[in-house]
């Protein structure tokens, strides 16, 4: 994907999160990126789910893979107020909590959305708020 590389700044899904820290082929636009990758502190919460549901296995453990993976150019984003209260006046959004919360966190710090979630896509094409980068 031309141009992600030159972006400063990008909110990362918990997907893109999880599979540019793998070095998984989807996320490949993001190699060369060399900017503030923020995560949202729902994004931990989504990990450990599903480390924990054996959705995703995680070496050596869930603490330590978490730990390892918030390190620069990794950096958390706590679930501010504002956030909370921008992810309850998103539009026509779907209802999955956390996506509202990500998506929440792109817009209130005003920077791109890298997510691979055709709902966020679809959403963004009815009501662009955010950049959304597909992935």
């Amino acid at each position: 994907m031309p141009g992600v590389e030159r972006l400063r700044a990008v909110v990362l899904d918990t997907h893109a999160w999880v599979w540019m820290c793998a070095g998984d082929k989807r996320a490949r636009a993001l190699v060369n990126f060399s900017g503030r990758a923020i995560v949202s502190a729902i994004s931990v919460w989504e990990v450990a789910m599903l480390a924990e549901k054996e959705r995703l296995i995680l070496k050596p453990n869930v603490d330590r893979w978490i730990e390892a993976n918030l390190e620069p150019p990794v950096e958390l984003e706590p679930i501010h107020p504002s956030i909370c209260i921008e992810s309850c006046r998103l539009p026509d959004f779907h209802g999955d909590p956390a996506d509202r919360l990500i998506v929440a966190t792109a817009l209130t710090l005003g920077l791109p959305l890298i997510t691979a979630d055709v709902k966020i896509h679809e959403w963004n094409y009815r009501n662009p708020l955010i950049q959304v980068v597909q992935i």
